[in-house]
């Protein structure tokens, strides 16, 4: 075995590569139970980083893991290769020659784009050791892909999920795009408050109150939607106070927040200036006057007002909140939405901010407000505020026409959910959180104002603006972007893709338009099941495993949910785990910005991609995972024990052939029995950890067993008997024969991990003839499947009640060397004689093992003591002589004449060495 893993592995992919490994390892597997994990796809837009790093390497810990336990296990990967960081890249590389190109141009340009990154990607995690389908992943860019995404859709249309409509949605001006929930982020913003007061207009007023001087005391963190405001929004079950003010006005607000509006606009009311009291719900359809527009507006009632800010009372732009649309809807009120895309005001009713940008406009607004007398107080707010996921720039709600999928249209928020009960959620608590998720989601917006993506592929009639449903049509559609992809859609007209005869139901015209918005990308994602998990690729549905990072629950996780539970009426996946993520030594995340990321390359090339893989099997993945240099010195320092333990093991079985050279259990010494139920123990609670995806458990077992069980025990214990017995020997062949068990069941219990180094070994192993299975598999180990050991081994709880009593001895044995090195009575432990002292029901067992307990404890002689009492060891110079060749002192050093400085084990393995091989030994 070779050191030096950077330049080592490259050499280890060529091989697989040459191989076909991955190929080989599927058709090995033919015909025996799937297992399938389907990989959620990574965005095609930049090199790998350690998180998906770290995801890919923990999903071939499950695939090989799961392909060593005998399952065929294939592994597609994919890419999300559209949506707007590419759009967005593409176009600071296209600058002002953008305006010059089509559509259809910038698309293609966004393709290449996208093509680069993913075979940059590729090379990426292949490099880690990942084993799959790499020639042939699935993209969502790839015409059959896209024609999966066109069935999907329409078939939601067809059924009745999907719908335009109107709505208040969120939408980045930064991009100039509408997006769903899933792309918005929350981060601290500071927001310019404003106190405004609406002077009364007229209708029936509660009891006690005139509309003489009397004003709603609103509050708002949105000065900008001011001029959509079309109502002012009471909680119908708070109790609302109007308290005169010493310039004789007299203002409304909750009673719970008197105290607190009291001292931001600078009145200190008392309850002697409380003229009246009534329920929010008494004040319903009481009109108050816009604070400078000639509009009258109503008092609506809403539950969503809380007394935590504010006055407890808010005012309503339909246009601009999902809450104040569903209001606005209530009650009939005007959708009023003057803000463009790209965030400017247009319309008269902006005067005099037309044409401003509305987070800039905040002041003039202020200023204006303050002007006329209707501003009552400003503060400015750190609060939490949505943000786009991608440009990371504050957004709005805006009221536009959109495509949505209907949560409760069909019952589909009823099935996904019953469909999430069904589904192994790990860990558990992700049940719970994507269940939330999916209660409480608004309407799905599902279009995109964008150019890079697939086109929603609906025609509009010319005439009455109706949508053709025509099951003929559609299909011509699918079957167009399965030929050519979605950008036929851009480049033919809307005639290309109509069938005969197909005409508008609404109105009987046949000339239509093609819907130009985009769907999308976490539909396009959701669709991967439909797209890669069906007969045409022999791969099934659901899958066995998603497994992704703990954002997925509002992404992949929920609109695979979505999309699958909609057309295929069940969940994609029957069990779903998750990730951490990366963070470095004091907790924070890691970036480039804050200069403490670590790239996957920079590892891969200093430490070589095993180190990699090591550090994500030494991490509890499902918490956050941290990485540093210093982590990264001890899981090298970690590795090189191991690889040290299989050089031990592989240098000990040189020209030992099993087939010849095994012993018979019952051939075996008590010591190598013990030790190969321990290698069994091993192997079955391994396979238990990698079954539960504890792979840092796993790793645990593993590095524990070479560090304690074998180097700081059984191959210390071994020495005496591997370098000094006559190789042929008895003794040395039981010993050989644990090792060889030892190093067949580590190789593959370490392969799923150590992707490289087991090969190496196994290789090593097959070139000194000690890989067993069938003689096609032993190209490499990630061929092999585990194997049982030591399930022939008689008398197992009696023996290890034994080897207990045994190992505590050689505790206290240790403990008495140590202390007689200390006080000078000995150098090494092999100048040593023990006597033990031992309780009677122990005498037994030490008298039988009294020959093996010399090496047991590593000294030239042990004797039970004639004393009997509680448990000690006495300490005592060795007698005799040292012997030259074994280091171990004795009475018959120098029997033999021809040999003076040899004991006579010694003398007896120089002379069975000499003697002639019998045949077959």
């Amino acid at each position: 075995m070779k050191a030096n893993l950077p330049a080592r592995e490259p050499e280890w992919l060529a091989r697989w590569h040459d191989l076909g490994l991955y190929e080989r390892i599927r058709e090995t597997r033919r015909g025996q139970p799937v297992f399938l994990l389907h990989d959620g796809p990574p965005y095609a837009n930049g090199a790998i980083h350690l998180g998906t790093a770290l995801n890919k390497v923990l999903k071939d810990f499950v695939v090989k893991s799961k392909t060593m336990a005998g399952f065929d296990s294939p592994y597609v990967p994919g890419w999300d290769c559209h949506g707007l960081p590419i759009e967005i890249k593409v176009d600071q590389e296209l600058g002002p020659k953008k305006r010059e190109l089509s559509a259809l141009e910038i698309r293609r340009r966004c393709e290449a784009y996208a093509r680069k990154y993913v075979d940059l990607q590729r090379q990426g995690f292949e490099r880690l050791g990942v084993l799959g389908q790499w020639q042939q992943p699935y993209l969502t860019l790839n015409s059959s892909y896209e024609a999966a995404i066109a069935r999907q859709l329409l078939g939601f249309i067809e059924q009745g999920y999907a719908y335009k409509g109107l709505r208040a949605v969120y939408w980045c001006i930064h991009d100039q795009t509408a997006l769903a929930e899933a792309e918005v982020e929350y981060k601290q913003h500071r927001s310019p408050t404003v106190w405004v007061q609406y002077a009364y207009a007229g209708g029936k007023l509660p009891a006690g109150l005139s509309g003489e001087n009397l004003f709603a005391a609103v509050w708002t963190t949105t000065p900008w939607t001011l001029p959509a405001s079309m109502a002012l929004a009471f909680h119908p079950e708070l109790e609302y106070v109007a308290v005169k003010h010493t310039n004789g006005r007299v203002y409304v607000m909750a009673a719970a927040r008197m105290a607190a509006t009291s001292d931001a606009i600078g009145a200190a009311w008392t309850d002697a200036e409380v003229v009246a009291r009534f329920c929010g719900k008494d004040i319903e359809g009481v009109r108050f006057r816009h604070p400078w527009l000639e509009r009258d507006i109503p008092a609506v009632l809403a539950d969503y007002i809380t007394t935590d800010q504010g006055s407890g009372i808010v005012h309503t732009a339909p246009g601009h909140g999902a809450e104040d649309f569903a209001t606005g809807e209530k009650y009939k009120l005007p959708i009023l939405c003057p803000v463009d895309g790209t965030g400017k005001f247009f319309g008269p009713e902006t005067a005099p901010f037309t044409g401003q940008q509305i987070f800039a406009a905040n002041p003039a607004i202020i200023e204006h407000l303050r002007s006329i007398g209707a501003l009552l107080a400003e503060a400015p707010l750190d609060h939490s505020y949505p943000h786009c996921w991608r440009c990371h720039q504050p957004i709005i709600f805006r009221a536009t026409e959109q495509w949505f999928i209907g949560m409760d249209r069909l019952a589909l928020r009823e099935k996904a959910l019953e469909a999430i009960a069904g589904v192994r959620w790990m860990p558990d608590w992700g049940g719970e959180r994507i269940h939330q998720m999916v209660a409480s989601r608004p309407d799905w917006c599902i279009s995109r104002q964008r150019v890079w993506g697939v086109p929603i592929p609906v025609l509009a009639c010319t005439q009455c603006h109706a949508y053709l449903r025509d099951k003929a049509t559609d299909e011509r559609i699918i079957a167009a972007f399965a030929a050519e992809g979605s950008n036929v859609w851009f480049e033919r007209p809307a005639s290309a893709f109509i069938a005969p005869g197909a005409r508008c139901a609404q109105c009987g015209a046949g000339e239509f338009v093609q819907e130009h918005d985009i769907v999308d990308v976490w539909f396009e994602s959701g669709c991967s099941q439909a797209a890669v998990l069906n007969q045409q690729t022999g791969l099934p549905f659901p899958a066995d495993m998603y497994l992704e990072g703990g954002d997925q629950y509002r992404g992949w996780f929920q609109s695979s949910l979505l999309v699958a539970v909609g057309m295929r009426g069940a969940a994609p996946y029957r069990q779903t785990l998750t990730h951490g993520w990366v963070v470095d030594a004091q907790g924070h995340t890691m970036h480039k910005s804050l200069g403490n990321a670590i790239e996957p390359d920079e590892i891969v090339g200093k430490y070589g991609a095993e180190i990699l893989r090591l550090w994500v099997a030494s991490s509890d993945f499902r918490e956050e995972i941290s990485l540093s240099d210093d982590l990264l010195q001890r899981i090298t320092e970690a590795y090189r024990k191991v690889r040290n333990t299989f050089r031990y093991l592989l240098g000990n079985l040189h020209a030992f052939e099993p087939a010849r050279d095994a012993v018979t259990e019952t051939e075996l010494e008590s010591l190598d029995r013990y030790m190969l139920r321990q290698v069994a123990r091993l192997a079955r609670e391994v396979e238990q950890e990698y079954a539960d995806y504890a792979f840092h458990r796993a790793w645990r077992r593993l590095a524990d067993f070479c560090a304690i069980s074998l180097s700081a025990f059984y191959l210390d214990v071994l020495k005496d008997r591997l370098y000094t017995f006559a190789p042929r020997s008895p003794q040395r062949r039981s010993a050989q024969t644990v090792l060889w068990h030892t190093l067949r069941v580590l190789v593959r219990l370490t392969a799923p991990i150590l992707a490289f180094t087991a090969d190496e070994v196994w290789a090593d192993m097959a070139a000194e003839g000690l890989a067993d299975g069938p003689a096609p598999l032993r190209a490499s180990v990630h061929l092999q499947t585990y194997t049982e050991v030591a399930a022939w081994l008689p008398g197992g709880a009696a023996e290890e009640d034994r080897w207990a009593t045994l190992l505590e001895w050689r505790e206290e044995a240790l403990k008495a060397l140590e202390q007689a090195r200390q006080e000078k009575r000995i150098g090494t432990s092999l100048e040593a004689r023990l006597e033990l002292v031992a309780p009677a029901a122990e005498r037994a067992l030490l008298q039988a093992e009294l020959p093996q307990l010399p090496a047991l404890f590593i000294v030239s002689q042990v004797e039970l003591s004639a004393d009997s009492g509680s448990r000690s060891v006495r300490v005592h110079r060795a007698r005799g002589l040292k012997c030259e060749r074994c280091w171990n002192y004795a009475e018959d050093v120098g029997a033999d004449a021809a040999h003076p400085t040899l004991c006579a084990r010694c003398v007896r393995a120089l002379a069975e060495m000499a003697a002639p091989v019998a045949h077959g030994k």
